[in-house]
């Protein structure tokens, strides 16, 4: 009698902040945990909390495949694939270079297509299975300084409504997570890596620019309690097919639903100092 695969949560991006402690959460909540991250070392911390652990860079194809048919060799299905690696290129649209565009899509939008790709066929044969997206409330409610990552973060949320529809008579769940600020090194990281160039037309309001790109970190949600939140719908039966959380992820989309365009245009101009132009 052949044994039945052992179910386990697979994570990306889980080296700090969000993926870390939603590994944690679904630990603790008794579930199988693969977590994994470019470097592998970053996880060592999680290992020796036993969870799972798995190197993996979800810009490349290959890896993704690779990983896929290691679980299958030992004896694992992934029941639930979180989308959750990611990054944030900060700074005006004019001076983001054409190749951090291409990344920003890259990372955020292509790798988790290629991950749902690669195990929502076998999730289908299994008759069940749930695709947990990380979007951004950024992805609903774009802001200055941050158009490469406003732009993929809403591409990813577009694309996971066609995939919760296309997938639902399928058997697979499709949740889409429209974090608002959650407390995390995301906001450091994208200030450690704004582009702004030396002759930039925004460099008189170069504060404004910095200030976006820790726009996350204001009055943020404790990463534990948005990952336990998450953590706890996700496993439930009646969980929203779109989860908001986090500092101004109700009031931001409630905003823009309400406000006339150039109103709302105003407020984020004065708030990141382009009225000082």
């Amino acid at each position: 009698m052949i044994d039945a695969p052992k179910e386990v949560v697979l994570i990306t991006g889980c080296s700090s902040g969000i993926g870390k402690a939603l590994a944690q959460a679904f630990h603790r909540a008794g579930r199988l945990v693969y977590a994994t991250a470019r470097n592998i070392e970053a996880l060592e911390g999680l290992r020796r909390e036993g969870i799972l652990v798995h190197a993996l860079d979800v810009s490349e194809t290959q890896q993704i495949n690779d990983l896929r048919e290691y679980l299958q060799n030992q004896g694992y299905c992934v029941d639930v694939l979180v989308n959750n690696a990611g990054f944030g290129a900060m700074g005006p649209s004019l001076d983001i270079t054409l190749d951090v565009w291409k990344k920003q899509f890259e990372v955020n939008l292509f790798a988790p297509v290629a991950l749902i790709q690669a195990f929502a066929p076998d999730m289908i044969k299994q008759g069940k299975g749930t695709i947990v997206n990380i979007g951004s409330i950024s992805g609903v409610v774009a802001t200055p300084f941050a158009g490469a990552y406003c732009a993929s973060k809403a591409a990813l949320n577009v694309a996971t409504d066609s995939l919760r529809m296309e997938l639902e008579p399928l058997g697979v769940r499709v949740i889409t997570v429209q974090p608002g600020g959650i407390r995390s090194s995301f906001g450091q990281q994208a200030k450690d890596s704004v582009s702004l160039k030396t002759h930039s037309f925004y460099k008189p309001i170069e504060a404004g620019v910095l200030l976006r790109a820790n726009e996350s970190q204001s009055h943020a949600m404790p990463t534990e309690q948005f990952a336990q939140s998450v953590v706890h719908k996700v496993l439930s039966d009646d969980c929203p097919a779109v989860l908001r959380l986090g500092s101004k992820s109700m009031l931001l989309p409630m905003l823009k639903a309400l406000l006339p365009t150039r109103w709302l245009d105003r407020i984020f101009s004065r708030r990141f100092h382009l009225n000082k132009l």
